[in-house]
């Protein structure tokens, strides 16, 4: 071969049969026609190699060694076509939860486990109490926002939205306000002045007849009232009178007026989620400490896009929450409270019954007249019980506990308050009022804590009908034995336990019972 052939051979390699151009030497009739308007495809060698091996585009299915380290929005592995479907939702992930205690609970949950199913996990893992109380707190630490994840909503969604840099953690604690609103009881949490159909038919309504009002999409009523509104670009707050309706939120420019020309769109809800804010004052400069906030779905971690609002008390604050769910989740809302109700009246465990949990101790009438403790089961002894102890609680007993005098310290009759879990030491007035809303304005949740304004008193937090109070605790000494009275001595206790003790079974002076301790997640 002379050297113009080797040439040649190098610039034209040789093609395969099957893409080889017909020519006059093979018998055929000559290169066919190409039209100008159609494209020419020129075969690679890549696609060569596919033509030969179809089988090579099924992917064996492979398990994936770091689940926590994708999700299903921008994991390549999750979003392979050749994987399908099925394979999402069967890919485990690796879900961090923080409990009461500060405790850190890692679990293995698929892409459609609920939030209620992590919660039944979570409950048998910790062996604590079945509760409809039980919920699984959404927490944004970087931007103090927090909310309470509803029971149908997928738990690994709401991880995969965090931005990887973000300092976002899920938290199990108790809301006590979960489905108050569906209860009898919660005749407080709308206020016929922030009710539009209230007003309209100028005469109070049941409660149970308004919220099947909010359930029917065809005559659900009109949230209104005033919110402080932080203007986009200043500092300042000003307030509006603010309308929540099936279509969104809307505030009025012109004082009170819902004509269409003064009302302003603000959010919609079906693509927002509702935060409260923790610590407003500090970090947003709202005007109160019951301020909340609309954060879309699809939000940066920035502050960017969040829309501040900022209540006046604690039981409009309340009311707005409230409305926000019912207007977005409607039946389903209520479908979860049914469920809720079903899967507590069935035998909650198969299998060893778990221990007690500590977080929910409960007080029984007990006779230890004999040489064993016995329960009092009988209504009527039980009552006589308790006014026996009330009287002896009044005259106050020079001992409490069955212990030496030796042993029995002024420390361990003063100081022994500080290891149960209602006691949160010395914390603001607006630390306490903002911790009891997060966990639920419900009438008996409280706390007991160390007073700001007396240096050696406490503070008996309490909510009742939205609104959280404040009763003093003073000490005092008689005879050489220190006791605690909060009615200027007519009822006096060796030490706070038994003041608290005394007040889960009589009302006292207070206006309801102390139903449920407030607790402090420490992160």
């Amino acid at each position: 071969m002379d050297r113009g052939a080797q040439q040649s051979s190098l610039r034209e390699p040789p093609r395969p049969e099957k893409d080889r151009v017909p020519s006059e030497q093979d018998g055929g009739e000559g290169p066919p026609e190409v039209k100008h308007s159609q494209p020419l495809f020129i075969h690679g060698s890549s696609q060569l190699v596919l033509e030969k091996e179809p089988h090579s585009l099924s992917l064996p299915t492979i398990p994936n060694p770091f689940p926590e380290l994708c999700s299903p929005s921008n994991s390549p592995i999750l979003s392979s076509p050749a994987l399908g479907q099925g394979a999402c939702e069967g890919t485990s992930h690796v879900v961090k939860v923080f409990g009461e205690d500060g405790m850190c609970h890692l679990l293995e949950a698929l892409a459609g486990t609920t939030a209620r199913e992590l919660c039944k996990m979570l409950v048998w893992r910790m062996r604590v109490l079945a509760d409809h109380s039980w919920a699984l707190v959404e927490l944004h630490q970087h931007l103090a926002l927090e909310r309470c994840l509803e029971d149908h909503e997928l738990v690994v969604e709401v991880q995969s939205s965090w931005p990887p840099s973000a300092d976002s953690c899920f938290v199990f604690r108790k809301n006590f306000a979960k489905y108050e609103l569906f209860k009898s009881s919660a005749q407080s949490l709308f206020p016929e002045m922030m009710v539009s159909s209230c007003l309209d038919v100028n005469k109070s309504m049941a409660h149970s007849e308004l919220i099947q009002n909010f359930l029917n999409s065809g005559s659900c009523p009109e949230v209104q009232g005033f919110l402080q509104l932080q203007e986009p670009g200043h500092k300042l707050w000003k307030r509006f009178h603010f309308s929540l309706r099936r279509s969104g939120l809307y505030y009025s420019t012109k004082g009170t007026s819902k004509d269409p020309r003064h009302l302003q769109y603000f959010a919609d809800l079906t693509e927002s989620n509702i935060y409260y804010v923790m610590q407003g004052k500090k970090l947003y400069g709202t005007p109160t400490e019951f301020g909340f906030c609309i954060k879309p779905s699809k939000a940066q971690s920035g502050t960017k896009g969040l829309k501040l609002l900022c209540s006046e008390d604690e039981q409009s604050l309340s009311c707005w929450m409230a409305a926000f769910r019912l207007f977005k989740y409607g039946m389903q809302l209520y479908r979860n409270y049914q469920q809720t109700q079903a899967w507590l009246n069935q035998p909650p465990w198969i299998g060893p019954i778990p221990l007690r949990s500590i977080f929910d101790n409960t007080l029984v009438a007990m006779d230890f007249s004999g040489c064993m403790g016995r329960v009092i089961e009988n209504p009527s002894e039980v009552l006589s019980v308790a006014l026996e102890e009330a009287q002896a609680w009044k005259k106050k007993p020079t001992h409490r506990y069955s212990l030496p005098a030796a042993c029995h310290s002024s420390l361990l009759s003063t100081d022994i308050h500080c290891t149960q879990p209602w006691f949160h030491g010395c914390i603001s007035r607006e630390e306490t009022q903002q911790l009891i809303g997060r966990q639920g304005l419900v009438d008996g949740v409280f706390l007991v804590r160390e007073s700001q304004r007396n240096p050696k008193g406490f503070v008996l937090s309490l909510c009742h009908l939205q609104r959280v109070k404040h009763y003093l605790i003073l000490p005092s000494e008689e005879e050489g034995h220190l006791y605690f009275t909060m009615d200027d001595g007519q009822t006096r206790f060796a030490d706070l336990i038994q003041l608290v003790e005394f007040h889960q079974i009589n009302r006292g002076i207070l206006p309801c019972k102390l139903r449920h301790y407030c607790t402090c997640v420490a992160l």
